[in-house]
């Protein structure tokens, strides 16, 4: 039926601008006997061999429409599949991170270093850090992860401007890569390090890991020793600094946004209290992040530091 459709295009349909052909009467040859007229191919078709080119030409159009929608719907139905392979993919990642599988978390996303899936990349960063901070992990394999671990994260975001992930894991990533690049790499790094973390904020102010680590941006930088800041100004016309008041407006927006979601939180909110001679409310988050429920051994290491500056508070009084 198709073809016919197509067919009708190439056949004259209704009235012409040209003269109709004259139909004689009688049939050449005929000895004036008339006869009647039977019209010949070429009278009706116009020229053969321009007609079964359109045929033709009509059937190949018809072919090639019906291969084009095969090929669209086989291109659709790959897509879909790939997505969802990777969705798959995410689930079971996001459910070995959250069990604490670190290694078979970074085995199972290594197969896909080739990605370029920024969820799935940025989380390979993740897991390949996670790694590098393993106690069984070697110094020369630490360093190797490190800057695997910072790769990956800069793909994700070269691949997805707009995953808050992806700048918060870059972010980090480029953190760790100072501690091997010196004091001038590590503060040139900051500002960018700083960037990303606002950035990763900004696209979703709900993160109450972003809003925690641009606090230890703060933190660290309040704390800087007087050495450290000397060498900066000598480097930098105007070398990174902040405040405690900087940081501790960061911890507590963090617990605003998710209460409790993280030990080593209650742990900088009890320290920066210190640092502000506030005991009274250092002790309030110190004995909180004591009594955090220890599911990591950061958890632990917490609770151990937490109790040694409860206790120093006690031998002072």
């Amino acid at each position: 039926m198709a073809v016919a459709v197509r067919l009708g295009r190439f056949l004259p349909l209704g009235r012409s601008s040209a003269p109709a052909p004259r139909l004689p009467t009688c049939a050449a040859g005929s000895r004036g006997r008339c006869v009647p007229w039977r019209p010949r191919g070429s009278e009706v078709m116009g020229n053969p061999g321009a007609f079964k080119r359109s045929l033709l030409f009509s059937a190949l159009s018809y072919l090639g429409f019906e291969t084009y929608q095969v090929i669209s719907q086989a291109a659709v139905v790959h897509a879909a599949a790939k997505v969802f392979r990777i969705e798959e993919i995410l689930e079971q990642a996001d459910y070995l991170y959250e069990s604490g599988e670190t290694e078979k978390l970074y085995q199972l996303l290594s197969q896909y270093k080739e990605s370029e899936d920024a969820e799935l990349l940025w989380r390979l960063a993740r897991a390949s850090r996670d790694i590098a901070q393993l106690s069984g992990t070697s110094a020369e394999e630490k360093k190797l992860l490190v800057y695997e671990a910072l790769e990956y994260a800069k793909r994700a975001l070269e691949k997805n401007e707009s995953s808050f992930a992806a700048h918060k894991w870059y972010a980090i990533c480029i953190s760790d890569v100072g501690d091997y690049e010196g004091i001038k790499a590590k503060i040139a790094n900051s500002y960018i390090i700083k960037e990303h973390f606002e950035k990763a904020i900004e696209l979703n102010p709900k993160d109450a890991t972003s809003v925690h680590l641009m606090g230890i941006w703060c933190y660290t930088f309040a704390e800087m020793p007087w050495y450290q800041r000397r060498i900066a100004k000598m480097l930098f016309a105007a070398p990174p600094s902040s405040t405690y008041e900087e940081a501790l407006g960061y911890f507590h927006r963090a617990e605003q946004v998710d209460p409790n979601f993280y030990s080593k939180n209650l742990l900088l909110l009890g320290k920066t209290y210190l640092k502000l001679r506030n005991k009274k409310l250092a002790a309030f988050w110190l004995t909180k992040a004591k009594d955090y429920p220890a599911h990591t051994e950061e958890d632990k290491q917490v609770q151990t530091e937490a109790a040694q500056l409860l206790t120093g508070f006690s031998d002072k009084n």
